[in-house]
């Protein structure tokens, strides 16, 4: 499947908020009062992290082939 330059931006865009969102979410729960409590959302939105990570790279690479 092909993408536009603007559908790879957009895509880059949407990951990158969802990166930012992801890291403040694993700040807010590594700092409340029992943080093991939170152990498995916080390696759930580590985890997912890497993967968006990833998209983002493959994204770029993508990019700088068009």
């Amino acid at each position: 499947m092909e993408y536009t330059r603007t559908d790879l931006l957009e895509a880059r865009r949407q990951i990158d908020s969802t990166l930012h969102k992801l890291e403040e979410t694993i700040k807010t729960l590594e700092a409340k009062e029992n943080p093991q409590r939170y152990k498995s959302q916080i390696t759930l939105a580590k985890n997912r992290i890497k993967a968006f990570t990833i998209a983002n790279r493959l994204i770029e690479k993508e990019m700088l082939r068009l």
